[in-house]
């Protein structure tokens, strides 16, 4: 445990970017699974799914929580998939 002042700053600050972080990765993986399933089981909305999928993966590197390449990679997989799958 910290004893200086600004360390224990420190520790309160990285904790709730910590969580705020989480928040965000956890979000985007529930929406690529979300579009994962719905190109897997040929929903009539899977297209949207993607649609909606790539917003969170391009609100995530844009908030630096993943790579800018990380982030043009995984659009390029669901675009695969999706591409393959219609």
């Amino acid at each position: 445990m910290p004893n200086i002042k600004s360390a224990k700053k420190r520790v309160k600050v990285i904790a709730t970017k910590t969580l705020q972080n989480k928040t965000v990765n956890s979000a985007l993986k529930t929406q690529i699974k979300k579009a994962n399933a719905a190109i897997d089981s040929n929903a009539a909305d899977k297209e949207a799914a993607v649609r909606a999928a790539f917003r969170k993966i391009d609100q995530a590197a844009a908030k630096g929580i993943i790579h800018k390449n990380n982030a043009a990679h995984r659009k390029s997989a669901l675009d695969k998939k999706l591409r393959a799958g219609a």
